[in-house]
């Protein structure tokens, strides 16, 4: 076995579970694009439905169109801009659109965007609506950084929306659920916390939020540096003393990238660190002691946070999340329920 990543079906329902208690009242859209953040669209959504979701959002009718497959009856909302031959797609496929800009289709459910900061898609102002449009929507630039810019973008949605009040109005990602009470409205679009991901790049329990995700390997050769002998390419790493190092078969090719030299794994229960180059089929561990090739090796999961290795690596969780595992013949895929 390479890797082996796992989804925690149950851990979404409780999230899931979680999120509609914060959102007291209003409806919560789980957001499924990008294959689940990485996860499964299909498994993740399917768990969101079972724990009170009452829609799946995506970013493209590609997307939408292959979830209608696996579930039929499900609420999909496309959040992403659509073409003409889209609308055609979405009738067939009984999919809502986001109308960010043009003219509104006809015989299609649509929410219109209204751009009230985020300074990428969305309306300057709202046209009247039209018989097909179902919601008015915006999208918050920094509701897991700056609320303030936040509750400006709601000041301006709210009254641009105010002459629609018999219109769904969405408007909170997961952060603004979670810590901007006011953001929730009719409903909320909320897609890493379902996974047990923080928007905040902090402890994910601190918003009673499980990981969904585990990912394990095991070590594949264990050998010893002698002083002044290193390990990898561009000898990243020489050692100073005897040292022992375990080599894991996985790289950049699997998702474990580059610039996470540094960071920590758990082998065999215990924290130890990555050194190193990280090539594209194999890393280096700087190890304890002698172990047992075989000896397993979490890098997510078991108490270590995606986040930790989003620190070292300068980016956020999202991004980790999304390039994990991605080929099937490279990491095995497991659906767990605990």
């Amino acid at each position: 076995m390479r890797s082996e990543l796992a989804i925690d079906v149950a851990a979404v329902r409780r999230n899931a579970q979680a999120l509609v208690r914060a959102l007291a009242g209003a409806e919560l859209w789980a957001v499924v694009k990008a294959d689940g953040y990485g996860h499964g669209a299909v498994t993740c959504g399917t768990a969101a439905l079972a724990g009170g979701a009452g829609a799946l959002c995506t970013a493209t009718v590609g997307e939408a169109l292959a979830l209608r497959a696996a579930l039929p009856a499900a609420r999909i909302l496309v959040l992403g801009p659509t073409e003409a031959d889209d609308v055609r797609r979405a009738r067939d496929g009984r999919l809502e659109l986001t109308v960010a800009r043009g003219a509104v289709p006809e015989g299609v459910p649509v929410h219109l965007k209204l751009d009230s900061g985020m300074g990428r898609w969305g309306l300057s102002e709202l046209p009247a609506p039209t018989r097909d449009v179902v919601g008015l929507m915006t999208h918050l630039a920094t509701a897991d950084s700056d609320p303030a810019f936040a509750r400006q973008q709601l000041q301006v949605f709210e009254e641009a929306t105010a002459p629609f009040s018999g219109l769904t109005r969405h408007a909170a990602n997961s952060a603004a659920a979670l810590r901007l009470p006011e953001s929730r409205l009719d409903a909320a679009r909320c897609g890493i916390a379902l996974y047990g991901l923080s928007p905040f790049g902090t402890d994910p329990a601190e918003d009673g939020l499980e990981p969904v995700l585990s990912w394990r390997t095991e070590l594949a050769r264990v050998l010893v540096l002698r002083a002044g002998e290193s390990t990898g390419y561009g000898r990243r790493f020489i050692a100073e003393r005897d040292t022992w190092i375990g080599i894991v078969p996985i790289g950049y090719a699997d998702g474990l990238r580059r610039d996470l030299t540094g960071s920590t794994v758990l082998v065999d229960g215990e924290r130890c660190s990555l050194v190193g180059t990280i090539s594209m089929d194999a890393a280096a561990v700087l190890l304890p002691r002698e172990l047992p090739v075989g000896t397993p090796v979490t890098l997510v999961g078991d108490g270590l946070l995606l986040e930790e290795h989003a620190r070292v690596a300068g980016t956020i969780n999202y991004e980790l999340a999304c390039g994990l595992g991605r080929q099937p013949e490279r990491t095995r895929r497991s659906v767990v329920e605990t």
